[in-house]
């Protein structure tokens, strides 16, 4: 079986891995360069806490393979399962973190709840007025800088062929399959699978599939080096977005954060969003509730990218609803790269045997009919 991955970034290069290991005829189209789209410009979060309950499955599938990546691709991509605690400040958090923890555990989540003093002992340093906290302790987080070369890496040495710097000037269907005409020449197969994520509704509405989509950027920091302490990744419960903030340490010791500020509109052409200085006061105030240690030290980089957001904030995924050999794997919505390989492992299964042991029917592309 041939297929043609479009987009280089987490979704398509594991797919396009997992493809090769299957035995299907790769190539995979990429417009800029590996990675440079929404997979860079990620916090890097592998998290499960407060996802729709209907991602959970693929959430488990992927830690997994998270679990795995290592051995699987030949390369450290830093997963490291340092845990994912969200603080709570106040009695709406509480009753919010409650209420999902409950609707999840059939799901197959556990989380943990801490009490103000659980908080202190093991993660000293951390939201010293918080009232409580959520733990899952086998998720973290991962570099998304890494991750994707490294699939297209791993795929490249199964056979797989990576086409970067390849315009897009055409995409059709013909009576063998799909052609794609780009700057670096024709290519045709059998299958085509839409992984262009913010670009991914352009490439469906040729076929007369319609999806409710923005491109819009977050806004990014790292600070310079902290002494480094073994932090979880760290997030919040609130319905005030103005708090909603996120950060985390690698191991170099800078703090990685986001949130906060509004995501901004990203034209498509040239595909980024550029980050707003303007933004950082109020992202460090809301980070500072969850680390107060960050008001003293330097940010030394911000940055934004390009994300699609689906109306519903749920992704496409799986067959097209109107052309046979046509599939989906865009609109993550932010929330997209621990999702990545367990979305790749799934969409080559899907594409090569016709079905996924993951149900995926919560993500189909005609819902929006």
């Amino acid at each position: 079986m041939d297929v043609i991955v479009l987009g280089g970034g987490l979704m398509g290069t594991a797919s396009a891995y997992f493809l090769a290991r299957r035995g299907a005829r790769v190539k995979l189209i990429e417009r800029n360069r590996i990675g440079t789209g929404a997979t860079v410009a990620s916090f890097g979060n592998i998290r499960r806490t407060g996802r729709h309950l209907p991602q959970l499955p693929l959430a488990h599938r992927s830690l997994r393979l998270w679990g795995e990546a290592e051995k699987m691709l030949g390369r450290d991509v830093e997963f490291r399962a340092t845990g994912h605690i969200r603080l709570i400040f106040d009695q709406g958090g509480l009753a919010d973190m409650r209420a999902y923890a409950e609707a999840a555990r059939p799901w197959g989540l556990e989380l943990q709840e801490l009490e103000p003093r659980e908080i202190r002992a093991r993660f000293p340093g951390l939201g010293p007025e918080a009232v409580a906290a959520s733990f899952s302790p086998h998720d973290g987080s991962g570099n998304p800088r890494l991750i994707a070369p490294a699939f297209a890496e791993a795929a490249r040495r199964r056979g797989a062929d990576i086409v970067e710097e390849a315009q897009v000037e055409k995409v059709e269907r013909t009576g063998s399959g799909f052609l794609i005409a780009t700057s670096k020449g024709s290519f045709g197969a059998a299958c085509l699978l839409n992984a262009a994520g913010a670009w991914g509704a352009r490439i469906a509405a040729l076929f007369g599939e319609h999806v409710p989509l923005e491109a819009r950027g977050p806004q990014m920091g790292v600070t310079e080096p902290l002494p480094h302490r073994v932090l979880p990744v760290v997030g919040i419960w609130t319905r005030d977005k103005d708090y909603g903030a996120y950060l985390r340490q690698v191991e170099r010791g800078n703090i990685v954060f986001g949130g906060a500020a509004e995501r901004v509109a990203a034209n498509l052409d040239p595909g980024h969003a550029v980050p707003d200085p303007m933004r950082l006061p109020v992202q460090l105030r809301a980070v500072a509730r969850l680390l107060p240690a960050i008001a003293n030290v330097a940010v030394i980089r911000t940055w934004s990218g390009c994300e699609g957001y689906v109306r519903d904030m749920l992704p496409v995924i799986g067959r097209s609803a109107t052309t046979p050999g046509l599939f989906h794997a865009f609109g993550f919505s932010g929330h997209g790269f621990q999702l990545g390989p367990g979305v790749g492992e799934a969409m080559a299964e899907l594409i090569t045997t016709g079905r996924s042991e993951t149900p995926l029917e919560a993500f189909a592309i005609d819902r929006f009919n």
